[in-house]
């Protein structure tokens, strides 16, 4: 019986409250950002939890429920993320390896043995020109000053080791 006199004290408020905390969600889910819309989503369904309720002792029962009830939710989510069961569509299955031409750096070994100026000083860490272009380097923990003549002596990945000649 409560729970019908309980339908019948929804509004249209209530109604639109609802569905305007749903949507706030909904846009939560499909731009994530810094929460504000989860956040007045949440809000949205919570006030509207109140106004249905009968009493203020119903309201904190009903939210009380409302949150086990997602709760619930995300242990399932959860679980199956877990157990790897995505969707298809939300797994990124194949990967860029070197061997198919793939690099997340750009090939620098062509500097090594040149020579260029420090542009900025290097404790160990700095800039220098080669030919024009400036790159970020790195000594063997010497302190290099600025305008400086350095070789490069290794190129791993980005990281390219110089030393004062």
């Amino acid at each position: 019986m409560e729970f019908i006199s309980l339908l019948a004290n929804i509004s249209a408020l209530s109604i639109v409250l609802f569905l305007v905390g749903i949507g706030f969600l909904v846009i939560e889910l499909i731009e994530p950002g810094f929460g504000v819309f989860g956040i007045l989503g949440i809000v949205s369904l919570i006030v509207c939890i109140f106004i249905t309720a009968q009493t203020v002792a119903q309201g904190f029962i009903l939210t009380a429920i409302f949150f086990v009830i997602i709760l619930i939710f995300l242990g399932i989510f959860l679980s199956v993320v877990s157990k790897g069961k995505l969707p298809k569509r939300l797994v990124l299955h194949e990967s860029e390896t070197l061997d198919q031409g793939f690099s997340g750096a750009e090939d620098v070994q062509y500097l090594v043995g040149k020579t260029g100026l420090v542009t900025t000083i290097c404790r160990p860490a700095g800039i220098a020109d080669f030919d024009g272009v400036r790159l970020d380097v790195v000594s063997r923990g010497e302190f290099i000053e600025k305008g400086k003549t350095v070789v490069v002596l290794e190129c791993e990945g980005n990281r390219i080791v110089v030393k004062e000649k």
